[in-house]
This record gives structure tokens, sequence and C-alpha cells, in this order.
């Protein structure tokens, strides 16, 4: 939406957040959300699940369980269930990948439905404390400034590129190619054995080579989407320049197809319609290790969404207060909660899906809403689930470059603002946080000597580059008293608005 549009609509008294587009087009941008957050979407039960040892009609009843959930929080999320549940912003939710690592160790120690029951038990629990302590943390939104929410949404936009880069590559590992062992791993454990740095009992896993990593058809598709993006969002005009990540993606689907790399075997397989039942394993166990572990998810979680509310804020030029951010925050617990009742993980606001938005230029809420009602249909009919599921990651991946890099470039809209001449400070805070931010996703097994309890912290960068900048700005800067000045600046949103 320019901002001619935008000045036409608040002229109209209706913020374009607030605006109902017609049915289809709420269809079609809703779709198009739902394309770009599916393959995300379905990765985390199908890791977890498998983490599980569950049968494979077990995996895939979690899948649609996590699609059928995705539309019901998303809806809440977008469309604000009460004036305490809900962000009000174009929004879809979907399982934090936060979640997996402590999801997965607890499903290797307490396989099958046991482990499914005191997982679901704990993440229950998670979400049921998150909504009590979602009000704590919206009251953190003084600490916020322009210079450390511009450095949490580049670090942010920063660590979600090598997904897309991996969509469009594929992973360097498989499961058909020959194990080798790396050789400069290999010499470097040597040395650290000789050393007395590592214990000789240590030794390295063998990795496995994917011979289809970077193949040309992977990389001819990505830059196909990618073109067709760039075509459309170039020349074409109103509705369509919306939609120019789905017009992408639909080419590179086609082309995909053609070359045989879509398989629609899984469709055949898929019945057309099944009920999602709440408690499908059994009624869940609480055991207190496992609630503590995905509490300090469901924090991390909270910062994250903090962050990406915040971008929102700053994209739909609509202020953030902290009764609406707690509202979002609350949303995300409950949303857990659901998520464990039926059978599924916890949730928090994709932020692919946030890039989505400032591409388009989309600010409707109603649009996230059509699109959480689309995920429930996708859902209940594992058919039409599996359909799109047969989409090549390679053909998300040329979308993912656009979509990721929009997250970046609106942290480093929000830095533009921040004053680097007079107060040289600012650079430090910015250049330490983003570093920090960028160490899991570096060197991701830092933290194999610490304890394992704070993995689930300290393995998110959007909360390490979050906590060092709200420190660094405190040092250098202090910590102002909240006020509805604050609230307008934390934001983004000038008074002229």
């Amino acid at each position: 939406m320019s901002d001619a549009s935008y000045n036409a609509s608040i002229a109209n008294g209706v913020h374009p957040v607030d605006e109902v587009l017609p049915a289809g087009k709420l269809f079609t941008l809703g779709f198009q959300h739902v394309l770009v957050m599916y393959a995300g979407a379905i990765a985390v039960p199908l890791i977890v699940g498998r983490a599980l040892q569950l049968s494979p009609e077990e995996v895939a009843f979690l899948i649609s369980a996590d699609l059928f959930v995705c539309g019901i929080v998303s809806i809440i999320q977008s469309f604000g269930a009460t004036q305490y549940f809900g962000i009000k912003l174009p929004v879809m939710m979907g399982v934090t990948f936060a979640s997996v690592g402590p999801m997965v160790a607890i499903a290797q120690a307490t396989p099958g439905h046991e482990g499914a029951r005191a997982l679901f038990g704990a993440i229950i629990a998670a979400g049921l404390i998150g909504i009590f302590i979602a009000p704590i943390v919206s009251r953190m939104l003084r600490f916020f400034p322009p210079v450390v929410t511009g450095t949490l949404i580049l670090t942010i936009g920063i660590s979600l590129m090598p997904i897309g880069i991996n969509w469009i590559f594929g992973l360097p590992v498989g499961p058909t190619a020959p194990q080798i062992v790396d050789p400069a791993a290999a010499a470097w454990l040597d040395a650290a054995r000789a050393a007395g740095n590592v214990p000789a009992s240590v030794t390295l896993a063998p990795t496995v080579n994917n011979p289809a990593y970077a193949s040309a058809s992977n990389i001819i598709i990505a830059i196909l989407v990618l073109g067709t993006i760039l075509l459309v969002s170039r020349f074409a005009k109103g509705f369509l320049s919306n939609v120019a990540v789905l017009i992408g993606i639909v080419v590179g689907g086609v082309v995909a197809a053609m070359l045989g790399m879509m398989h629609f075997d899984k469709v055949g397989e898929a019945s057309w319609f099944a009920v999602i039942k709440p408690l499908h394993f059994g009624m869940p166990t609480f055991d207190p290790i496992m609630i503590l572990t995905m509490v300090l998810v469901m924090i991390v979680t909270l910062i994250e969404s903090t962050g990406m509310f915040l971008a929102l804020s700053d994209i739909c030029k609509k202020p953030l207060s902290q009764k609406g951010l707690a509202a979002g925050l609350r949303a995300d617990g409950l949303g857990t909660a659901i998520g464990g009742l039926f059978n599924t993980f916890p949730y928090t606001s994709f932020s692919q899906n946030v890039g989505l938005v400032g591409v388009t230029g989309i600010r409707s809420r109603f649009v996230c809403v059509a699109g959480g009602a689309i995920m429930i249909v996708l859902g209940l009919i594992p058919k039409m689930g599996a359909l799109v599921e047969s989409l090549p990651t390679t053909v998300l991946g040329g979308a993912g470059l656009v979509m990721f890099g929009m997250v970046a470039a609106t942290g480093i809209r929000i830095l533009a603002r921040v004053d680097f001449a007079s107060n040289r400070h600012n650079l430090f805070i910015v250049a330490i946080s983003v570093g920090i931010g960028m160490i899991p996703m570096v060197a991701p097994h830092f933290n194999q000597w610490m304890p394992h309890a704070i993995h689930p912290l300290i393995h998110s960068g959007i909360l390490l580059a979050a906590l060092s900048a709200v420190l660094l700005n405190w040092y250098y800067n202090g910590a102002p008293e909240i006020d509805e000045a604050d609230i307008r600046e934390a934001g983004h949103v000038a008074d002229s608005h």
C-alpha cells in the first residue's frame, strides 16, 4: 500500500490495519501468507514426531493438528478474541523453532505415547504460565527505544537468511549419500587430544554428503522465482503487484512439476477429511523439570514476539502500546496452551510473514484472519495439506530472500532514525549486539560445555541480541520512565500519522 493509499484510508477514518478487503482479495492474499509459512509450519511436527518414534500415521496427525491450531491461533492474534488476547495486527502464528531442541531432548528421553503426554502436559503448563507473565514482559517496552528495536529486528532478518538459503540449495547432508569424517575437523581433534584439551574418548560422528546439494535445477528455479517477483513488483499495478510473491511461488511450482521435482503420491494417499481431537494421546502428565524447560522456551518466545510486534508496528504505521503488547503476548501463551491441548506445540508470530507484509504493503489484519481460516481447512482436509506440502522448498527459497531481507531492511530503516553522530555509544550498541546475535548461527555448538538447562535460552540469537542491546543501551543511555511519548517512539509512529 502506497503512502497515498495509506493517507486516504486514514482520511476515511479507517486505519489500513482495520480495513476489510473484498473476499476475493482476502482469500488470495491469505493464501499467499499460508504458502510462505507452510514449510516452517510442518517442519516441527515432522521433527518432533519422529523423535517421539511415532508411527507415520501419527506423525501425519501431528501435522494436521499443527495446521489446525496454526489457523485458530492466527485468528485469535490477528482478529483479537477479546481486549486481553490478540495484538490486532497482521500476524500468522506458527510453532517456534526455539522449542525444537528442548522438545527433541524430551522426546528422546521418553519416546512413544508416554513421552507425548508428558511433552504436551509441559506445553499446556508453559502456555498458562505465559499468559500470566505476559504483562510483566510487556512492561519492558520502555527498554526498547529505536536503537534497541532496530538492532533486534536487523538481527532477526539476518538470522533468517540461512533458512532461505538452505531452502534454495538444500542441506549439505542427506540420508542416502556416503558417510565421511571431515578432514579439517579430524585434524583439529587430533591436535586437541595431543594438547590434553579433549578426552581421548571423544570421537567425531561421520557426516553424510548430499550429492543433490546446490544442484543446477534448484538454483535455476530459485532464480526464476526471484526474477518473477522482481518483474511483477516492478511492472504490475494494483492487486497483482501485491501478490508478487504468490505469483513467483506459483510459477516456480509449475516449473518444478514440469521438471519432475513435485511428487503427488502423498496427495493420493491422504484422506479428504480428518477430525482433530484434543488429547489424542491420552491425558497429559505434568513433570516439573519438563515444565520448567518449556517455561524457559516460553520466555524466549515472548521476547522474540516483542521484536516481531515492534517490526509490524513500524511496517503498519500503527502505535504499539503496552496494553496492546500484553494482549499479543497473552495470545502467544494462550496459543501454546491450546497447542498442547490439541497435541501440538508452542506458538509465536512467524517472522517470514512479517517480511511478507513489508513486501506487499498490505497491512489489513483480516488478510491473516483469512489465512488462519485457510490453515484450519488444510488441517481438516489432509489431501489439501499434502498438495501444498508437495511444493519443493527451493521454490520458497527465492521468495525467502525477499521476505527475510525485508525484515532486515526494516531494522536498518529504524536504525536510520537513531542519532549516531552526536551519540557514538549507539554504534557500540548495534555493533556488539548484532555480533552476539550471530553466535548461535555461526558457531551452533558454542554452548556444548555450558549447563544443558540454559541451552534453550542461549541458543536463540534473537534473545542474545535483545539482552545485549537492552543492557548496553541501559549502560550507555539509561532507562527512561515509560510514558506515551516512549510508547509512540517504541512503535516508531510519528505524531503526523
